[in-house]
Order: structure tokens, then sequence, then C-alpha cells
């Protein structure tokens, strides 16, 4: 097969431990998956189930770095738990889910607030806001079976050495699992999915130099610095 141009090197994230990298194919975010983060924008968590959008493949980041993106003046921090599938299937039954799982990672869903308010406003998608270059820096991988029930591991996010955001895993509103399940009905999963699943709330800005550190208990820590 000859092509007009090279191919984009593959997405590639470390697992930990390991020489073997974990290849990268779509990244499905979760919204309000979290009670409290959704009633602080606003929403009943209770008649609203989330919901899914996506990000490219090409928007992880783990290098630490998280370039201030241009056209936004209101940048927001979205820390969140990050499965990785491993296995792939379709209409999961949720008791067989974990199965699907490869491994886990902490990550950020980075998001252009203000844009986000506008596309909201006018009733228009979303990729502005959440999709551009650099918006989801993540952590190695830790494989499942070495890190466990994570449900009731603490998620916190620090900005400059503040506590903005707390909560924990198994205070999502969909589990782990059933997110796998809930998703695989609309997608085909498949080996090198990621998924973003929820964010707790305390959401805020940061401006360059700001450091922001992500903590999930078993998980590595993720250090990003904004540039």
């Amino acid at each position: 097969m000859q092509l007009l141009f090279p191919a984009p090197a593959p997405v590639t994230l470390p697992v930990q431990g390991s020489d073997a990298r974990f290849p990268v194919r779509r990244v499905y975010c979760v919204g309000r998956n979290y009670a409290e983060h959704a009633r602080e924008f606003g929403h009943d968590p209770d008649r609203e189930p989330p919901f899914f959008f996506m990000k490219p493949a090409d928007t992880l980041r783990s290098d630490g770095i998280f370039p201030y993106p241009p056209q936004s003046q209101d940048v927001h921090y979205e820390i969140e738990l990050a499965l990785m599938i491993g296995t792939g299937g379709h209409d999961i039954p949720e008791a067989q889910a974990s199965a699907h799982i490869f491994g886990y990672a902490t990550a950020l869903d980075m998001t252009r607030r203000d844009l986000q308010a506008v596309a909201k406003k006018a009733g228009r998608p979303w990729e502005a806001a959440k999709s551009f270059d650099h918006s989801a820096p993540v952590t190695a991988i830790v494989p499942a079976d070495q890190a466990g029930d994570l449900t009731g591991s603490a998620i916190t996010l620090s900005v400059n050495g503040a506590l903005r955001q707390q909560a924990r895993i198994g205070d999502m509103i969909w589990s782990a699992p059933g997110i796998v399940a809930q998703l695989s009905t609309l997608f085909e999963l498949f080996p090198g999915d990621v998924i973003l699943t929820g964010t707790p709330a305390g959401v805020g800005a940061v401006v360059p130099g700001d450091v922001m550190e992500g903590r999930i208990d078993g998980l590595p820590v993720l250090t990003v610095t904004v540039a």
C-alpha cells in the first residue's frame, strides 16, 4: 500500500513495570458522573444520567506539561480515573465488564470552560472546548491485577498545593464496570480504548505557571505544569 505522506505515529502510553506500551485507539469521556459535580453546574444527577463524548487519541499527554490553549481565557482542570480496555466487545454484561479492563491511570480532562459555555448556549458540539491539543494529561498505566479494587480510593486534585477537588472513586454515579457495560451498548469496544470516567465537584481555572497534582490512591501521581 502506498501512502501519500507518512502515517501519523501511533499514540502509546507507558505501563508501570513493563517495557511494553499501551496503544491507544479511542478516548471516550463520561459527563456528570459525580453527583456533586452535576449539581455545581445546575443539573440534577437523579434525573440526568451521565452521557458520553470523545477526545482524539493524540490529546493524551504523559510528559507533565499542559500548554495553555489559544482562544480561551478560562481553562479548567477536571481530575478523572482512566480505564484502559484490554479486551473488547459489544453489549458487555456489567457482571463481566471488569474482565475487559486492562488497567487504570490518573488523568485530567482539561476544558476551555468559556468555549464550552458558548457551545452549550448555542446547542453546538463541545469539540473546541474538550478535544483541543494536549487536553488529556495522563500517568503511566497500572495493570488491573496490580491496582486491585479502587472503589474506596480517594481522588484529589491540588493546584499549587491547595486542595481543589476531593472525592472517592466509589462516589461515581456509574461504577467502572457499569460505564464499560453501558458504553458497549453504544459502541463496540476494542483493545486500546481509553475511558475517562468523570470528575468530582470543585473544578476551576488555571493559568500559566500553575502546578496541578492529581492523586488516586493506588495509582501514580499526576503532576502537570501549565505552560
